[in-house]
C-alpha cells in the first residue's frame, strides 16, 4: 500500500500544470464554502441571539388563540392562577431551562400632555426579565446601575422613535392610557426612566413598565399574565425542551400553547434562507470536485493506456490498478481540501480581527465570523467522498483493460 501511495502522488505531478489548475479549482470551492459558511452561520447566530436574548426569549407560552390575535394584544386571553402555578412548577422542574419571565402585554396611548401616540407595552418583573432576555439591558440608553432593577414602579422605558416623536427627555412625566378587559379606560402617570433601541425597526413602538404599575392601570386584583418567555441554558436544547413542554401541556388538557421563537418571528424565514444558501454553496462545491476530479482522472487514464497495459502484462492484478487510480483521485482531493481549509480559516481569522459591522433593525451589531469544527469536518468528508466517487469510473475502466489491447493502443 505504501508503494501505491508513493506512485499515486508521483503520478499526480507528472503533469504539474494540469494538476495545479485542477487542485486550485477544488481549493477555491473549499474556501468558498468555509468563508461563506462562516459568515452565514455567524450572521444567523447573531440574528437569532439578538432576537432571543434581547426581546423574545427562546420559547413562549400563551393561552390558546393568543398568537392568532396578537396584533390586537387581547387582555381576555390570560393564564389563570392555577394554570400559571402549574406552568411555573413544570418550568422549575426542567433542568435545561435557565429562567422564565411572566409578562402582561397590552396596547396603550402615551401622551406628553401636548401630543399623543400609540404604544405596545410589556409589563415585567425586572429581575426575572433580565434573567430571561439576558442582553435586553444593552438596548437601554440611560443610567442603569442595577440590571435586575432596570425598571422600577412609577417608571417607563420608551422606545427611541417615540422619544424623538414626542420630544421626550429622561425624567419627563407622561400619561399612559389603556383600556382593560372590562372596557374601562384608565390612566397612570409615569416618569421616563430611559430610552430603548428597537430591534424591529423604526415602526416598532415597544415600551416597558413594571408589572405592579400595569396591574394598577388595568385594575387587576392579581397580575393577569398574558405571556411567559423562557430562556434555555443551551440553545441547541430548543427542540427537546419544546417537545417536553408540549407533552406536559397536553397532559393537563389546558388551553395553553407553546411556541418557539421561530414560530413567532418573521425573521425565522431569513434563518431558513441562510440554511438553504449554505446547502446551495455545498452543492456547488460537490459539482466542482466531481467534475474536476472526473476530468483529470479520465485524462490520466487515457494518456497512460500503454502504461496500464505494461503493468497489467507483468502480473499486476486489476484491484491494484483500481487502487492506484483511486488513491490518485483521493490524494488530489485531500491536498486541495487541506489547502482550502487553511486558506478559508485564515480568511475568517482576518475577518474576525477586522470585525464586520451591520445594522439589525435599529441596533448596530458587530459580526465576528467563525465556523464550527463540525462544519469544517463535513466539508472535508464531502470532498473526500466525492473524490473517491469521481475517481471510481476512470479507475474501474483502467483496471478492466486487456493488456494486449492496452499495449497496442497508439
Amino acid at each position: 500500500m505504501k508503494n501505491l501511495i508513493m506512485i499515486a502522488f508521483r503520478n499526480l505531478f507528472r503533469n504539474k500544470r494540469r494538476t495545479i489548475l485542477t487542485s486550485s479549482l477544488i481549493t477555491f470551492g473549499v474556501v468558498l464554502v468555509i468563508v461563506f459558511g462562516g459568515l452565514a452561520i455567524s450572521f444567523k447566530s447573531q440574528m437569532v441571539g439578538t432576537l432571543t436574548n434581547t426581546a423574545m426569549g427562546d420559547l413562549q407560552i400563551h393561552r390558546k388563540g393568543y398568537v392568532e390575535s396578537i396584533d390586537n394584544l387581547p387582555l381576555s386571553l390570560t393564564l389563570s392562577g392555577t394554570e400559571l402555578a402549574n406552568i411555573e412548577k413544570t418550568l422549575n422542574n426542567i433542568f435545561e431551562i435557565s429562567a422564565y419571565s411572566p409578562r402582561i402585554k397590552f396596547g396603550a396611548m402615551i401622551s406628553n400632555y401636548a401630543q399623543t401616540s400609540n404604544i405596545r407595552m410589556s409589563a415585567v418583573y425586572p429581575k426575572m426579565e433580565n434573567r430571561t432576555v439576558t442582553e435586553f439591558v444593552k438596548r437601554i440608553k440611560g443610567n442603569i446601575t442595577d440590571p435586575d432593577q432596570f425598571i422600577k414602579p412609577g417608571e417607563i422605558l420608551v422606545p427611541e422613535n417615540l422619544m424623538k416623536g414626542l420630544s421626550l427627555k429622561i425624567g419627563d412625566e407622561i400619561v399612559l392610557v389603556a383600556t382593560n378587559k372590562d372596557g374601562s379606560v384608565n390612566a397612570v402617570t409615569l416618569h421616563v426612566a430611559a430610552m430603548t433601541e428597537n430591534i424591529f425597526g423604526p415602526s416598532g413602538k415597544d415600551g416597558y413598565m413594571h408589572i405592579d404599575d400595569a396591574q394598577s392601570l388595568l385594575r387587576e386584583n392579581e397580575p393577569e399574565i398574558v405571556e411567559i418567555a423562557i430562556h434555555l441554558k443551551q440553545y441547541d436544547q430548543l427542540n427537546k425542551v419544546y417537545a417536553q413542554l408540549k407533552k406536559s401541556v397536553s397532559a393537563t388538557k389546558a388551553q395553553i400553547e407553546v411556541h418557539t421563537w421561530e414560530q413567532l418571528s418573521p425573521f425565522a424565514s431569513i434563518a431558513r434562507i441562510v440554511d438553504l444558501l449554505i446547502l446551495v454553496v455545498k452543492f456547488i462545491l460537490i459539482s466542482i470536485v466531481l467534475v474536476s476530479i472526473l476530468n483529470i482522472m479520465t485524462m490520466s487514464v487515457y494518456e497512460r493506456i500503454s502504461e496500464i497495459g505494461t503493468i497489467a502484462a507483468i502480473g499486476t492484478p486489476p484491484r491494484r490498478i483500481l487502487s492506484l487510480f483511486l488513491i490518485e483521485g483521493f490524494a488530489m482531493g485531500l491536498l486541495s481540501t487541506l489547502a482550502g481549509i487553511l486558506i478559508g480559516l485564515g480568511t475568517l481569522w482576518i475577518m474576525n480581527i477586522t470585525k464586520i459591522d451591520f445594522t439589525f433593525g435599529t441596533m448596530n451589531v458587530s459580526l465576528a465570523p467563525s465556523i464550527p469544527a463540525g462544519e469544517v469536518i463535513i466539508v472535508a468528508v464531502i470532498v473526500m467522498v466525492v473524490s473517491l466517487f469521481a475517481g471510481f469510473q476512470p479507475a474501474y475502466k483502467a483496471s478492466k483493460m486487456e493488456p494486449v489491447d492496452a499495449l497496442g493502443h497508439n
